[in-house]
């Protein structure tokens, strides 16, 4: 199989065709895959340390654009369509599959243009507009939760997961002891829970345990916060821009502060690890706080708004977690007993399916 992957910009989008993209490789010697992206994304840094191969498109997002702006992006879609065609030609996959973003749009569109068959990977319980307005034209939508059906055409839909990367499916269920609070806001850092966590500093120095952390702040705060942890006493390098091997501090981490986005949720609950959920509020449809309730009513977390994110509140809320290690474990557990492991082999197989080829299982 020769499979193209467009999307990305956040990991919450690049991070399944990673896994997509990882298994397949594994499973099949003679396969190739083919990553389409911006400069500007994440997939720009990441897939280069991970040796699979990037192509750009010079295209940019429609959401919270006016009118002036909307018509401005025009000529980027045709410039980025036009480079969609070149590299599909270059290319020339069997299949594509979109995994959102709005870079999968031109790809998408060309692939439509040039009757190659696509299918759409959907990872949030509200559709993003890219993959709503593409599902028509989709030989099959894969949803990560069936409430996303409601966005696309009944007949086309099929509930697989959402992949996660090589190493998550392994994680051990049980929880080290003391173990690491982990803390991060997705791939680019969120400033609220790290303004927070610098503001919870304080409080946790007086505790007579102190949390092992490891915080992933992006590349924006990165120089600022890893100083609030040196001028408050802690080790500077308990703070990272990026966590290449995130299934390593998964299977360290014992609790853990982060978003509510689909990925993230899939990895949590894969994993088996209770956490802190702090959903972003100006997600499309505010689908973070919905995945987080979700989560929280399963008893695998605690939802906390970030309107309501204080520091100690959240000192409070982690020393009490903490301390309660038969408690993590049951929110541990409970995250297991929702999780939705070998996603990325269903997918896969859906793929082949569309393509007429022998199912595979396993590696």
């Amino acid at each position: 199989m020769r499979l193209l992957l467009a999307g990305g910009g956040t990991g919450g989008h690049l991070f399944p065709a990673v896994a997509l993209a990882q298994l397949l490789l594994k499973q099949d010697e003679t396969a190739a895959v083919q990553f389409v992206g911006t400069e500007r994304g994440l997939e720009s840094r990441l897939l280069p340390k991970l040796g699979l191969p990037l192509a750009t498109v010079d295209m940019v997002g429609v959401v919270g654009r006016g009118l002036r702006g909307k018509l401005e992006l025009l000529p980027k879609l045709f410039k980025s369509v036009v480079q969609a065609h070149k590299i599909l030609g270059g290319f020339q996959p069997d299949l594509v599959v979109g995994v959102g973003g709005y870079v999968s749009v031109p790809v998408l569109l060309m692939a439509k243009m040039k009757g190659i068959p696509y299918l759409i990977h959907e990872q949030n319980a509200i559709p993003g507009l890219s993959n709503r307005l593409l599902g028509r034209w989709a030989k099959l939508i894969c949803l990560s939760v069936a409430e996303s059906s409601a966005g696309f055409p009944g007949t086309k839909t099929v509930v697989t997961g959402n992949p996660l990367r090589q190493g998550f499916d392994d994680i051990a269920a049980e929880i080290s002891d003391p173990g690491t609070l982990l803390i991060f806001g997705g791939s680019r850092g969120a400033r609220a829970i790290n303004q927070a966590v610098v503001e919870m500093l304080p409080l946790i120095k007086t505790w007579p345990v102190k949390p092992v952390i490891l915080h992933q702040t992006g590349e924006e705060d990165f120089h600022q916060v890893q100083q609030a942890y040196r001028d408050s006493g802690f080790d500077p390098d308990q703070v990272v821009p990026f966590i290449d091997d995130m299934s390593k501090a998964y299977s360290e981490a014992s609790l853990v502060i982060c978003r509510a986005g689909a990925t993230t949720l899939a990895e949590l609950t894969v994993c088996g690890r209770a956490a802190i959920l702090i959903p972003f509020p100006h997600a499309a449809g505010d689908h973070q706080t919905a995945n987080a309730k979700a989560l929280e009513k399963a008893g695998a977390a605690k939802l906390l708004p970030q309107n309501e994110l204080e520091a100690d509140r959240l000192a409070a809320l982690v020393k009490e977690l903490l301390e309660d290690r038969e408690g993590l474990k049951n929110m541990a557990e409970k995250g297991r007993q929702i999780g939705f492991p070998g996603a990325a082999e269903r997918i896969l197989n859906e793929c082949r399916g569309v393509l007429a080829l022998p199912q595979v299982e396993g590696i």
